[in-house]
């Protein structure tokens, strides 16, 4: 009952928290502009982790080094944690652990974009102009212009939006499942 009740917590506190840092590191990756109710509350919530740790880890190649290693580190505990509570033996491989986590983040980050994409459609048909469209745009457009280039729209709607939902599924399932099991073999 205390394991289920920890793991509660770590579902709820530890993950998501981890996944808001890779939130802001690919936001920030892909210079989305964080005027905005979503962008304000992802600088709010983590400001205070990751503007002490940027003091320690510099930005490389205008990529936010801090953000994305507290991620991986958070990602790394949740996982670790995890492991722990469901009593599995505890002589696992820490590199095992460590390629398990970049995966973990590998397949949020999929996930992510494929929210980004749902949501960017559903604020397409009743609130185009809503604050957030512009920061959604930013996210999905690297990801879907070369789509739209080479896909022309079908009776003026465009299908690259759900071609490309296909896709991160695609990659959910092959490629993303395969290092998986290839970082629980490491174990």
């Amino acid at each position: 009952m205390l394991s289920e009740a920890l793991q509660f917590l770590l579902d709820t506190i530890l993950q998501p928290f981890a996944v808001i840092l890779l939130l802001r590191f690919h936001l920030q990756w892909l210079r989305a502009p964080m005027r905005n109710p979503l962008g304000a509350f992802i600088m709010t919530l983590t400001n205070f982790l990751v503007l002490r740790a940027r003091r320690i880890i510099p930005a490389a190649w205008s990529f936010d080094v801090a953000a994305l290693l507290l991620a991986f580190v958070a990602e790394a505990i949740y996982l670790a944690a995890t492991f722990w509570l469901q009593a599995l033996p505890m002589d696992f491989s820490i590199f095992g652990l460590l390629i398990w986590t970049v995966v973990k983040l590998l397949k949020l980050s999929v996930y992510l974009l494929m929210a980004a994409l749902f949501i960017q459609a559903i604020l397409s048909w009743f609130k185009p102009h809503s604050p957030m469209a512009s920061m959604l745009a930013a996210v999905t457009q690297p990801f879907l212009l070369p789509l739209q280039q080479r896909i022309p729209p079908v009776g003026n709607i465009d299908l690259t939006l759900l071609l490309l939902l296909i896709v991160c599924q695609l990659i959910l399932i092959v490629p993303i499942r395969w290092l998986e099991g290839l970082a629980l073999s490491l174990f």
